[in-house]
């Protein structure tokens, strides 16, 4: 029996190459607003985390706040399907844990439109049996309220989760809401950047989560077969 049942995933730099999409929809809301700019690894120090916290040192008010995010979602979504991807090996990832009978979850801090949307745009749609995004909980990673969500819709104990993901909001997300946290170094960070988190596991490729899990080759084959259809 695999050592969890469930496996809650982070969104972006984890299941999904987007990392490049975000840092320039950053540099363009601060180009579009006059502000100055900043670099990628600034901006990089808070991926994982709200919009609406990113961009707040910069808004003197709630009016100010909502118009940066605007022109990020502007921006962002207008060249979202073009850009976006999955990283290698991760749709046979995901299809083998579900073929093997274990739960997933998806836990992001984008909202609810945008995560629904790269869903279906990457292939994964219908393949989370919970989705927990920006908008679901009023406290956000590093936060442990939004693993803590997925947990209570899932009916869950942590001692049976692991949570993967690419940041150190997400590690220190997954380990507060007491689930077992795996790193994953295929994203945007390597292991120098998330080890003082201490992570449980550390992923170099979307296979070594199937070796974690016990999860052989003949699951991943099985996930890739359709379903035989049956007439009344």
């Amino acid at each position: 029996m695999p050592r969890y049942r469930t496996v809650l995933f982070d969104f972006d730099g984890t299941l999904v190459d987007s990392v490049r999409l975000i840092l320039d929809s950053y540099h363009h809301t601060l180009s579009v607003h006059g502000l100055p700019p900043r670099s990628d690894a600034d901006w990089l120090r808070g991926l994982g985390t709200p919009l609406r916290a990113q961009f707040a040192e910069w808004a003197t008010t709630p009016d100010e706040l909502e118009g940066l995010v605007a022109t990020y979602r502007d921006h962002n979504l207008r060249h979202h399907d073009a850009l976006v991807s999955l990283y290698p090996g991760v749709l046979d990832m995901v299809r083998a844990v579900r073929a093997a009978g274990l739960r997933t979850g998806l836990v992001t801090s984008k909202n609810r439109e945008g995560t629904h949307r790269g869903l279906r745009v990457v292939g994964l749609e219908g393949t989370m049996d919970v989705v927990v995004s920006a908008d679901d909980v009023e406290n956000h990673k590093p936060h442990p309220a939004p693993v803590l969500r997925a947990l209570e819709f899932l009916d869950d104990r942590p001692a049976d989760v692991v949570f993967v993901g690419d940041s150190i909001h997400d590690m220190h997300s997954g380990r507060a809401a007491g689930v077992a946290i795996a790193a994953v170094l295929w994203g945007p960070f390597g292991r120098e950047h998330l080890e003082a988190t201490l992570p449980d596991h550390w992923l170099d490729y979307p296979a070594d989560l199937l070796r974690l899990l016990e999860i052989g080759a003949m699951d991943v084959r099985s996930s890739n077969r359709q379903s035989p259809t049956t007439n009344d």
